[in-house]
């Protein structure tokens, strides 16, 4: 009895190094995660203004939509496929993701992004700015304000279709995907339809556009903390309606 107890209970150290090398699996599946969503969203954005249009706007949003709907359920059991470090602020804030994993996440997915644009100017050269958002006429409160509305029906989006028990399961791909692609659709000529602070991070530190940079983090990290905060309200017991997303 007491050889199996000691057997059952491994060494602390064991057991961080096992934490360690969890965590390590999911920043690598963030990171490439990241990089497949910026490489494919703005090259989109690039293609079509090297092709005259040939993507049209339509197409990029179809490919923004499309991508993020294919990374949900190629790595979504690896990570939770966040890409996004709002999403991650989100479901930190929800208290079912652990605190000690969100810097690795973000950096993970900071590096992707950046990756991703420094490929794309490596191949396809400063084309549309590397499809950088720029808020339309500099219009920066604008973008704001849209900015949050936008990452709040995103983020409502994955809590009441990925995250909330009562929802049905292997849809949540299909919803988010296609909520990010009607939300690029009908936004994106006036904000970019950015949603996510690493999204604008690639293009902007690697062609150096920090034009109101601030706010594609402000924005998105706001809309998706006011999206928790309400959802919270749909149910008399929050921590028993969200599935396990540690």
């Amino acid at each position: 009895m007491r050889a199996a107890k000691t057997l059952s209970k491994p060494r602390q150290g064991k057991t961080k190094h096992l934490t360690f090398l969890a965590c390590r699996r999911e920043a690598i599946a963030e990171a490439v995660g990241t990089f497949i969503l910026v490489f494919a969203g703005t090259g989109a954005v690039m293609v079509n203004q090297i092709s005259d249009g040939a993507v049209t706007h339509l197409g990029i949003s179809f490919v923004f939509g499309a991508v993020v709907a294919a990374l949900i359920y190629t790595l979504g059991h690896i990570s939770g496929a966040h890409f996004n470090p709002a999403v991650t602020l989100a479901f930190w804030a929800s208290g079912f993701f652990p605190r000690k994993h969100v810097i690795a996440y973000i950096l993970a997915q900071s590096f992707g992004a950046v990756v991703a644009s420094t490929t794309l100017l490596a191949s396809l050269g400063p084309a549309a700015n590397l499809g950088a958002t720029l808020p339309l006429n500099d219009n920066w409160l604008q973008s704001l304000v849209l900015e949050t509305i936008l990452t709040f029906i995103l983020m409502f989006v994955i809590l009441g279709s990925g995250l909330d028990r009562r929802a049905p399961i292997g849809f949540a791909g299909v919803a988010i995907g296609l909520t990010v692609g009607l939300e690029a659709a009908f936004m994106g000529p006036i904000t970019g339809a950015s949603m996510n602070p690493v999204r604008s991070l690639g293009p902007a530190l690697v062609a150096g556009l920090w034009q109101h940079h601030w706010l594609y983090w402000v924005a998105p990290i706001l809309g998706a903390q006011l999206a928790v905060l309400i959802y919270r309200q749909l149910s008399n017991n929050f921590q028993d309606i969200i599935r396990d997303i540690t």
